[in-house]
């Protein structure tokens, strides 16, 4: 079963709180932006850090390639 942007969506969502999460992709490379109170204070390695977290084994094993924008609400609302 290849993986679509909604499983990469849920498997977020499932494990990180997101306030708004968007995935793009065409089964192999995909996009992703990610806004959650979790980044408040982080750098961006540790916000990707936990989106990998979220993923898990996934991230080795289903997922080639997601880019990813990770963003505070604050950030996000602008």
């Amino acid at each position: 079963m290849s993986t679509t942007p909604e499983l990469i969506h849920s498997y977020i969502s499932a494990g990180l709180e997101c306030t708004h999460l968007e995935v793009e992709g065409d089964g192999q490379h995909f996009t992703a932006v990610i806004v959650s109170p979790s980044f408040a204070g982080k750098r961006p390695i540790q916000r990707h850090q936990l989106v990998y977290a979220a993923l898990g084994d996934r991230m080795r094993e289903e997922i080639h390639a997601l880019s990813m924008k990770t963003l505070t609400p604050e950030e996000y609302g602008g």
